[in-house]
């Protein structure tokens, strides 16, 4: 049968004329349109009745199918609480597979945001609760975590931030699950950030090292809560230069850099200022940008000195590409102060130079810094490198 052919046999019918072949309509592009056509004409509850009751016990099947999916987010839509009652309680055990399905995860989704009495509310978050960590992971199922994180109320979306405190690692370094726990950040109440912060700031040191897992650390930096701050930030002290040399932590500490409370910086750049330090951070691929951060944010005192150490080193470095660009910073700096003496250095916010830098590593393993330098002090590469905290 040709699709005009099939299209126009639902031309001016009625409902009544498929009774008992519904479920069939569910599943066939034009059939379907028909039936959420049928279920938008609001003179007609009796339309509602009858496709409810040859749907309902085909619902998590349905769910699931290319064109059924779009059909059972309409009934969701216009059934009562009580009919709603029911096509929760029947897809409530299925719940985990058809948030992992490309076209489930669209009908879970809608499910969640007409949630409308206490055991419906009850009995999706206790089909999702065992499986919060595995539907963050997913593709699809993740956007059902981040539906209920956005439609729920704090009290009912709890078991989200207890399953992710609880797998922090697990979650925060995965490419879906740093995304899913920024937003469970953003949806958070105060106790629940409180939550978050708390457990991101005990695996912070694994976290900043790891691709996924900076992103999260920075996302908490860049709340500009010294609160959360300032306690995070210190987490890196004794280990400045060790972060400083690797691909993705060097990004964080330039961060924290720019960012820290004035003493909690000066503590950071204190790590850096020692000639047994100097040369090899400013001949590394990642470090030399945390270096020339330090230059742009250290007070002036810590500044003449970090320029002092790095001064007799110039000629050495002056022909490589970093080295230019520490040499250029600091003549640009000595040339602004003989012109403007009078006037204290002012504090400039800037974008992170760690775009310039993220190709600069060939490694073909993503985790692992090849320059020489990276154990050159003394911390060892944690993070998704140590079977504590595997890859998943």
């Amino acid at each position: 049968m040709t699709p005009d052919i099939e299209s126009s046999r639902f031309a001016g019918a009625k409902l009544e004329e498929f009774q008992g072949k519904i479920y069939d309509l569910c599943k066939d592009q034009n059939g379907c349109r028909f039936l959420q056509k049928k279920l938008e004409e609001s003179d007609s509850p009796d339309h509602l009745r009858m496709i409810f009751e040859e749907v309902q016990p085909h619902f998590g099947e349905l769910m699931i199918e290319p064109f059924g999916n779009y059909l059972c987010q309409k009934l969701i839509e216009h059934c009562n609480d009580a009919e709603r009652d029911l096509l929760v309680e029947t897809v409530a055990p299925d719940l985990l597979k058809i948030s992992l399905n490309m076209h489930g995860t669209r009908a879970v989704q809608r499910l969640i945001e007409f949630l409308s009495t206490p055991q419906q509310i009850h009995a999706v978050t206790v089909a999702l609760d065992p499986n919060v960590v595995t539907l963050i992971k997913d593709l699809n199922g993740n956007h059902v975590i981040q539906k209920c994180l956005h439609r729920l109320s704090a009290e009912h979306k709890q078991f989200v931030y207890n399953a992710v405190s609880k797998h922090c690692i697990q979650v925060a370094t995965h490419r879906h699950g740093c995304c899913v726990l920024q937003r469970c950040i953003d949806y958070a109440s105060g106790a629940q950030k409180d939550q978050l912060v708390q457990v991101i700031t005990w695996h912070a040191l694994p976290l900043v090292q790891d691709p996924f897992g900076n992103y999260v650390v920075q996302y908490v930096l860049d709340l500009g809560d010294i609160h959360y701050t300032d306690t995070l930030i210190r987490c890196f002290l004794e280990h400045v230069c060790d972060l400083s040399v690797q691909k993705f932590s060097s990004n964080v500490i330039e961060k924290c850099i720019r960012v820290a409370e004035p003493e909690t910086r000066r503590l950071l750049i204190a790590e850096l200022m020692s000639e047994a330090n100097i040369e090899k951070l400013i001949r590394d691929s990642f470090a030399n940008y945390v270096v020339q951060t330090c230059l742009e944010y250290a007070d002036q005192d810590q500044r003449v000195g970090l320029v002092e150490l790095i001064r007799p080193l110039l000629p050495s470095i002056r022909s490589t590409p970093y080295g230019k660009r520490i040499h250029s910073k600091i003549q640009r700096e000595q040339q602004s102060q003989q012109s403007q003496p009078s006037h204290p250095r002012r504090i400039r916010q800037h974008q992170s130079l760690g775009s310039l830098r993220f190709n600069s590593s060939t490694s073909s393993n993503p985790y692992q810094n090849t320059n020489d330098n990276a154990l050159a002090f003394g911390l060892p590469l944690i993070g998704n490198n140590d079977p504590l905290y595997p890859y998943p």
